[in-house]
């Protein structure tokens, strides 16, 4: 094989991975693969991608959605390139907003900020751009793009940039014209506006690129998220303020009369619900294009002023709500602010991501889509559309014995079971297994609510040391909180989060520093009318509606958050399922089967007798 490996030994797997890739880059297939923790991906991936790279004028483009394999894809590549002593240039990229030097501008949105962004230079009130930009300023420009580091981790190149005040993503954006890898963030390629101004300033094709998804199983949210809009009656009353604050009286009644609209449309919504769907006629906006333009212009100006402005929602919304009925659905619903305030908000949701997907892989030279949790590989090909792909699916390569995965009965969430008998149960068998593990363990649990309902039922029963997940903490708490669980690996402690919160993927724990894993009940998407859409849009497309809108995705929830607990091959744990739903066929048969999981209703037995052997 003619491959660049970076360590000295291949792994059984992740060699076959390897001869997967190079075949498929010969066929041009592309990839849709199931490789599971510890295969290695990441170095399987560069080692037989870049000598290719080598050869034909072609960019390899490694997307992820986490900062951290950011910094082990940089890792693997240094390692190669001292390894095989390579001349090669590497750009780490994530977004503008998170490269820029300026102060405040992380409290601001996407289309804010880029806004602000084009007011400072285009006034010269950025000096890391002026300078950057300056006639006679090149020479040292010139002189520190050719003696930065050529493999630069982004938070490294944020550093070196801000030493000699030059703007991080304009240097970012020049090594990445030279680069033959770009390390970048789901939103490079995803977003079709991001995207077109990327592919330029870097000087690259979608035909000459290869695209690697990491962490593809993200994928779909993303993807319809991205082509989603929404529009609320207190975003149209923030926005109707603002205009009479800049004196665009008609503007403000022009949004007034849109919030009428949602007054007078959430009167269609029976008193026993809280949504309804609707028809795009339904709501429409007089004089569209002129409103679009007047609005554009004042956001513009409120912006220079403020660097934020309401406006910019408004604007999306009316940009995407003409778009097409096919893939969509259009939802009212009525609800309420933290405050108690009641809201109204209309919602054009995307049902289906391959009208984002579909284009961008026939587009590029090659694309390979990779994660733990991609089962069934067959649902994903569907999903985005990609008719030329090669499926692969791959077993976990750490030792069965060094874990223990229980499924245990005469528990459920299930909401017409939610009686305080269950409650009582649910709390009791988790502090029994939770007090029986010597080490740290994390309790995953449906949603915030009823963390919260079986939180004063369990504080009384645990023995050891409780740490709560927290909804509003941002990216350091949540580290901070992270080290300080680490610190008792060994008197033990459990941290009780939410299976779609922040630590329910993309966490490492290895080692000695987590040893059991709960899963309280099955995180299933709510039955509200965008999961009813789905499921009834993919049955119509796949006749598949419940297991593709429906099912695996809650057990590839559940396997994200069961995958928190073996990290490496030496690894010891156990993790225990405690909803018995787990157990019936439907769901059963969504797990891998190299899982070996046990069905059991005396968990602490099995986990006793299993840390003994």
């Amino acid at each position: 094989m003619n491959i660049l490996f970076p360590y000295d030994k291949i792994r059984n797997t992740q060699e076959d991975f390897i001869k997967e890739i190079l075949t498929s880059l010969d066929t041009k297939n592309n990839i849709i693969a199931h490789v599971p923790v510890g295969v290695g991906k990441t170095a399987a991936i560069f080692s037989s991608i870049i000598p290719l790279l080598l050869k034909k004028d072609l960019t390899l483009i490694f997307l992820t959605p986490r900062h951290s394999q950011h910094k082990l894809a940089i890792e693997t590549i240094r390692t190669i390139k001292a390894k095989f002593n390579l001349n090669l240039q590497v750009s780490d990229l994530i977004g503008k907003k998170h490269l820029c030097l300026q102060e405040g501008v992380e409290k601001s949105s996407t289309a804010e900020f880029y806004e602000y962004c084009k007011e400072l230079r285009d006034n010269g009130a950025c000096e890391y751009y002026t300078n950057y930009k300056e006639k006679n300023n090149q020479k040292r420009v010139k002189s520190f793009l050719d003696t930065v580091n050529p493999i630069l981790h982004v938070e490294e190149l944020k550093k070196e940039s801000s030493i000699e005040k030059l703007c991080p993503y304009e240097i970012a954006s020049d090594l990445a014209k030279s680069s033959k890898i770009i390390i970048a963030d789901y939103n490079h390629i995803l977003n079709s506006h991001i995207r077109e101004t990327f592919m330029k300033r870097t000087d690259k094709e979608l035909s000459n690129t290869i695209l690697i998804f990491d962490e593809a199983h993200n994928i779909n949210k993303k993807a319809r998220d991205m082509l989603t809009s929404t529009i609320s009656s207190y975003q149209l009353e923030l926005a109707i303020k603002e205009c009479i604050q800049f004196k665009a009286n008609e503007l403000a009644n022009n949004l007034n009369e849109m919030k009428n609209k949602l007054e007078l449309l959430v009167r269609n919504i029976p008193i026993q619900n809280n949504e309804i769907l609707i028809k795009k006629e339904d709501f429409k906006i007089e004089d569209f294009d002129q409103v679009y333009l007047d609005l554009q212009s004042l956001a513009e100006e409120i912006i220079e002023e403020k660097k934020r402005s309401y406006l910019t929602q408004i604007l999306e919304f009316i940009a995407a709500w003409p778009g097409p009925d096919e893939g969509f659905v259009r939802i009212l619903k009525k609800g309420f602010l933290k405050s108690g305030r009641s809201v109204i908000s209309l919602n054009y949701r995307c049902l289906d991501p391959s009208i984002l997907i579909k284009p961008i892989v026939e587009s590029s030279y090659f694309s390979i889509f990779m994660s733990g949790t991609l089962i069934p590989v067959e649902m994903y090909k569907d999903l985005w559309g990609i008719d030329r792909a090669n499926l692969l699916e791959y077993k976990s390569p750490f030792p069965r014995e060094n874990q223990l995965n229980l499924i245990v009965k005469g528990i459920t969430t299930k909401f017409t079971q939610r009686t305080e008998e269950m409650y009582n149960k649910i709390a009791l068998i988790s502090s029994n297994i939770i007090n029986e593990i010597k080490g740290n363990s994390i309790i995953f649990f449906p949603s915030y609510k009823f963390r919260d309902e079986i939180y004063p039922l369990f504080e009384p029963l645990s023995r050891k040391t409780i740490f709560q997940e927290n909804k509003k903490s941002n990216k350091n708490e949540r580290d901070e909180l992270l080290d300080k669980f680490r610190n008792y690996k060994d008197s033990g402690a459990v941290l009780l989060a939410v299976s779609q919160g922040s630590f329910g993927e993309g966490i490492d724990l290895i080692g000695d520093f987590l040893k059991a894993v709960i899963i309280v009940g099955i995180p299933l998407s709510p039955p509200d009318l965008e999961t009813k859409a789905l499921i009834d849009y993919y049955e119509k497309k796949y006749k598949k509606g419940w297991d593709y809108a429906y099912i695996y995705p809650a057990i590839i929830l559940s396997i994200q958050n069961y995958g928190r607990c073996i990290r490496s091959e030496t690894d010891k744990g156990i993790i225990a399922f405690l909803d018995e739903r787990y157990s019936w066929n439907n769901y059963l048969r969504c797990f891998p089967k190299e899982m070996h999981l046990e069905i059991t209703n005396m968990p602490v037995e099995k986990i006793k007798k299993f840390f003994n052997s």
